[in-house]
């Protein structure tokens, strides 16, 4: 945006939104890109011949890596986005990310054979991670801090958002063109519109005004923080995140001095807790659990996108919230409701004289749990809890341990189905559940209403 930012005295409160917003396209390509598999993974089990509905134990692995591809590319893409972000800016990578998953939308609706679907997919899975990290970083760079929790879990209302556009596109090109085999390519093709849109819009932002004033670019992070709350507020800022970027940790052995120690292995282990309490084996393979429960294709869909609008609903209600009650508490609140709703869910497989009616219910409640609490609790505890010099770094870490663990669950979903069933596959994702309540109990802190640099202040002490 360079030097012509408005420097008046009077904050403009709509440019922080504006900017959220934009970034947080990022977030609703990260939900539309998890989401479309879930319409599509029975058609390219069919199209490509991956022999699924046989059941053997190498057809079942296909299956599960036709899903997994992309995580395997999330984890590469966020391993050099924090690196690569700490050294050329969030704004730089974000455009990064959105031209990759502009080019995989449109190479993964055109594979001739399986390979060529799975090196799509990765490409895709790259710029889904580094918009995973990312985004949420410069949300939290630009937010004030009486409002930053609400401003970071609208990028998790983007994640959800982006679910339920795919669901509902999904279903709608079920309906037109008569089945999912014949659909799947314009479902993974539609994602290029929403790429375009990030594409083109990230051209409007300035970069986060942190990363500049760590780059010695002053006066143009004077200028965007004035805009975002007044000449007062930017000078104060400008102060504080001057000496903390001045004392911070820089170097990557830094990560292992003991107060640092400590938050990453918060963050690590909150980002696995997020994984193996099962939240993608629903939102990768949805639409195929309705149909084990016996649902038919159409319903489905159907049932699948109305899901998705609930999730959007909740993660509203946590966006609102959030700032109130604080992120451990809705972390807690979200781990005990999942590990309830989970040990339901498995009830109900192990007694399909219950009906789908249940089944359907016990997943809806559980889902609610983790958009309310869960999902934007954890990123906006992780892009909160680490130094301006080291935020990129650590987040990749972080998001690297998160990305591997969806992959592990992602991969051993299916495989978990054949060798104990159902009913015991959610049990133990419910297990995972309860554990993650007593970590977050005994270890996770409080960070609402704090500045980044006090969060960081309370690490290094």
């Amino acid at each position: 945006m360079g030097k012509s930012t408005s420097l008046s005295d009077a904050p403009q409160p709509g440019y922080v939104y504006f900017l959220t917003a934009i970034a947080a396209l990022g977030g609703l390509l990260f939900g539309y890109d998890t989401a479309v598999i879930a319409g599509a993974i029975g058609a390219v089990n069919q199209t490509f011949q991956l022999g699924a509905a046989e059941g053997t134990w190498y057809a079942v692995f296909w299956e599960g890596w036709a899903v997994g591809c992309a995580i395997i590319g999330c984890v590469i893409g966020v391993f050099f986005a924090g690196p690569l972000s700490d050294r050329f800016g969030r704004r730089n990578g974000l455009i990064a990310a959105a031209l990759l998953l502009l080019i995989s939308a449109i190479a993964t609706a055109l594979p001739r054979t399986f390979t060529e679907f799975v090196l799509a997919r990765m490409i895709g899975g790259v710029g889904v991670g580094i918009a995973s990290m990312l985004s949420p970083v410069y949300i939290a760079e630009i937010s004030p801090p009486a409002i930053r929790g609400r401003l970071v879990a609208i990028n998790q209302l983007a994640i959800i958002t982006g679910m339920l556009v795919t669901s509902t596109v999904n279903f709608y090109l079920q309906q037109t063109m008569g089945s999912a085999e014949a659909a799947w390519r314009w479902m993974f093709a539609s994602e290029a519109i929403p790429a375009t849109a990030f594409l083109l819009a990230l051209f409007l932002v300035p970069e986060s005004p942190r990363w500049l004033i760590q780059k010695g670019r002053l006066d143009l992070a004077l200028g965007i923080l004035t805009r975002i709350g007044g000449r007062q507020h930017a000078q104060e800022e400008m102060a504080e995140i001057k000496d903390a970027v001045s004392h911070e940790p820089s170097r990557f052995r830094d990560l292992f001095q003991p107060g640092m120690q400590k938050a990453l292995l918060i963050g690590i282990v909150l980002a696995i807790f997020t994984q193996i309490t099962g939240i993608n084996t629903i939102l990768y393979y949805t639409t195929e659990i309705l149909k084990t429960a016996g649902e038919s294709e159409t319903q489905a869909f159907l049932k699948t996108a109305f899901l998705n609008g609930i999730n959007v609903v909740f993660t509203i209600l946590a966006v609102l919230t959030i700032d109130r009650l604080g992120r451990r508490a809705i972390l807690l609140i979200a781990m005990a409701g999942m590990a309830v709703f989970l040990g339901g869910l498995g009830f109900t497989f192990q007694h399909p004289e219950l009906g789908t009616t249940i089944s359907f219910l016990m997943l809806i409640c559980y889902v609610v749990c983790f958009m309310y609490g869960l999902g934007p609790g954890f990123w906006t505890l992780v892009a909160e809890i680490y130094p301006t010099k080291m935020r990129g770094r650590c987040l990749s870490v972080v998001t690297v341990f998160l990305w591997l663990s969806t992959y592990f669950v992602s991969q051993t979903y299916p495989l978990m189905l054949k060798a104990v069933g159902p009913a015991y596959t959610f049990w133990t994702y419910g297990l995972m559940s309860l554990l993650g309540f007593f970590f977050v109990l005994a270890f996770v802190p409080e960070t609402k209403g704090k500045t980044l640099e006090a969060i960081e202040q309370q690490w290094l002490k």
